[in-house]
């Protein structure tokens, strides 16, 4: 096997580089989907019972399934370290959404070069939101808040966990610690799927969606307000409005339902000196300028710089650590 510290980065590298080039993996084989089945499985146990506990249960039940599952694959790949670490950096892969994430966005853009009515059809599966009426400022909108909001956990979340763990067994090995540098990107996106399946205030899910709700919250807190910093240094490298991405962060970043994804989303509408709208929700940003499509073109260029500088800052860390060490 080779040293530790190589083994985090290439890891990191090659399964961001799989991510990238090949996007998501098959959906019979894809970890969240298979994460998704586990999680409803247990839902429609645990939901008929009509208290907060319902969701504690949701959690721990699913937290042990995947843990022994992901247990079962690495001891089952653990007799070549070369199969391992194949393993290890296509699952780690399944943690990332880069791909998907800029694709989506660019092509919502090009069904607006088609059509509007393609475009609201496109843009329904990113937003919760109805979008049969949307004019082309509230799609270019839409696609820019899905975007954003979504920079912190489809990369920037998964892989400051992984880090802040390698770092750990850096510092202090301890016995199987690929398992559990692997099982730590993963639990984060369980907790994320968990989030997005039930934590909803609805009748039917405000009790066993409360739990997985507020874990997410937690495990995005300093994730996402990292993230919206890059965004704010990523402006400023890219020559946009820098100065008002942080302004309008600090301003609008709370002004969202969540605790979280306002702080990439405001930092973005800053950044392009845009309003970023969701009716009777929020706004974030001034409207100094009519937002077009060719704001989707800039945003994405945006998130692939906060990608890039979070990787390479993740990157200049370990290696640090590793030198001190």
């Amino acid at each position: 096997m080779i040293e530790l510290f190589y083994f985090i980065v290439l890891a990191l590298l090659l399964s961001l580089a799989i991510d990238v080039l090949f996007g998501e993996l098959p959906t019979k084989i894809h970890p969240v989907v298979i994460m998704g089945s586990i999680i409803s499985f247990f839902k429609k146990i645990f939901i008929k019972i009509k208290n907060r506990i319902s969701g504690l249960l949701l959690v721990l039940s699913s937290v042990l399934v995947v843990s022994i599952i992901l247990y079962i694959i690495c001891y089952i790949f653990s007799f070549n370290s070369l199969l391992l670490f194949i393993i290890f950096i296509i699952l780690l892969s399944s943690t990332f959404s880069v791909n998907m994430l800029l694709k989506t966005a660019v092509d919502v853009k090009s069904d607006l070069d088609i059509s509007i009515e393609k475009a609201r059809e496109s843009v329904s599966y990113l937003v919760s939101r109805s979008t049969d009426e949307l004019t082309e400022s509230f799609i270019v909108s839409a696609v820019i808040e899905s975007l954003t909001e979504n920079i912190t956990d489809s990369y920037v979340a998964p892989v400051f966990y992984y880090a802040i763990f390698g770092i750990i067994i850096m510092l202090n090995p301890i016995n199987n610690h690929l398992y559990y540098l692997l099982l730590v990107p993963m639990l984060y996106r369980l907790f994320n799927t968990l989030d997005a399946m039930v934590g909803y205030k609805s009748d039917e899910l405000k009790d066993i969606g409360f739990v997985p709700a507020k874990i997410d919250d937690i495990l995005n807190y300093v994730p996402s307000r990292i993230a919206g910093i890059y965004v704010v240094i990523s402006a400023y490298l890219l020559k946009l409005d820098g100065k008002n991405s942080y302004e309008i962060m600090r301003r609008d970043a709370r002004n969202c339902p969540s605790p979280n994804s306002g702080y990439t989303m405001a930092t973005t509408a800053g950044a392009l000196d845009i309003q970023l709208i969701k009716k009777d929700t929020y706004i974030l940003g001034d409207a100094n300028r009519e937002i077009g499509k060719d704001d989707i073109t800039r945003a994405v260029n945006l998130s692939k710089m906060t990608i890039a500088l979070f990787t390479l800052t993740i990157l200049i860390l370990l290696t640090l650590i590793h030198v001190i060490l």
